[in-house]
């Protein structure tokens, strides 16, 4: 079941990607804009290469990445010694998810404009929420066979 739910996460990702994260307009009888996160890495590409590239790695790759080396964990194609670098990325995901909440905060609490949350929202926090506790499951039983091996091993005879 695990490796069903981390293996639906490389599906799950990329259109989380392109849904619409909110919604946005400047004034209220206007029709508006819906964003995801791959306009907002265009919009940002334009304004801003280095945050681009931050943000475009907190989005796209950590998640994805993550995911990836969980699902060859999952497989015995990689070791489990590299679950800790795989919960960092886990974690620098989730960051991204906090900035575009923050950001939907701030510009609601400006009056500039209107943003209404989407669909996509949900779903790409949804992914990152699940890779996480995808990612804490796996380790789980890596920690308690060390507490196991540990014990036999200094069990005098």
């Amino acid at each position: 079941m695990l490796k069903l739910a981390n293996l639906a996460l490389l599906v799950l990702f990329p259109i989380a990607w392109f849904a619409p994260l909110l919604r946005a307009g400047i004034l209220p009888f206007f029709a508006l804009d819906e964003i995801s996160v791959i306009t907002g890495l265009q919009s940002l590409w334009e304004a801003d290469v280095f945050l681009a590239l931050l943000v475009t790695f907190f989005a796209l790759f950590a998640p994805y990445l993550k995911t990836i080396g969980l699902a060859l964990i999952h497989f015995h194609l990689l070791e489990r010694r590299v679950l800790p670098v795989l919960q960092v990325l886990g974690k620098l995901a989730m960051a991204d998810v906090f900035l575009i909440a923050l950001y939907i905060i701030l510009s609601r609490g400006a009056g500039l404009g209107r943003v209404e949350t989407a669909w996509g929202l949900y779903l790409f926090s949804l992914c990152i929420i699940v890779s996480l506790l995808i990612g804490w499951i796996t380790d789980k039983p890596a920690q308690n066979s060390d507490i196991v091996d540990h014990t036999e091993t200094n069990i005098p005879r």
